[in-house]
């Protein structure tokens, strides 16, 4: 395996709706999924999470005492350069309109992946500098956890 794992060269696709479940998503509940590519795919958004603090006070000993709560999943900020016929990129701004949560594949150089289910909350193009291509910027709000397929 090499030392440093490269973000270029992977690919985005966006599946179908999938409802969410009670429990942790595994690479199989992803099997009936039909994937459509998302072209021109710039930037590569954050994929973490990380606990909300829950502070106490505590009087006596005049300090604040942390700890971990409820876990809270990073937007993930996605950047296209813009191709206005792609069928991924319409199915991203299709689902910035609708209410569910959809199906995401990430697929990386080495053939590793990365599998989730969020909602599109924002579709919208952003400009730049002159010399700069315009954009489409899809944040998505994932809604599980990423399930992680070897290579």
């Amino acid at each position: 395996m090499a030392l440093h794992q490269v973000v270029a060269g992977s690919r985005f696709y966006i599946g179908g709706t999938i409802a969410d479940q009670n429990s942790d998503f595994a690479e199989s509940d992803f099997s009936g999924q039909s994937w459509t590519e998302v072209d021109g795919w710039e930037t590569m958004g954050d994929l973490g999470e990380e606990p909300n603090i829950i502070t106490t006070s505590v009087i006596n000993r005049n300090r604040d005492k942390a700890q971990k709560g409820t876990r809270q999943v990073v937007t993930m900020e996605n950047r296209f350069t813009i191709y206005p016929d792609d069928a991924g990129q319409l199915a991203c701004i299709a689902a910035e309109a609708d209410d569910d949560n959809y199906a995401f594949r990430l697929v990386f150089p080495s053939g590793a992946q990365r599998l989730f289910i969020g909602l599109v909350v924002s579709s919208r193009e952003i400009g730049g500098t002159a010399n700069t291509p315009r954009m489409l910027q899809v944040n998505i709000a994932r809604n599980s956890n990423v399930v992680k397929v070897a290579a």
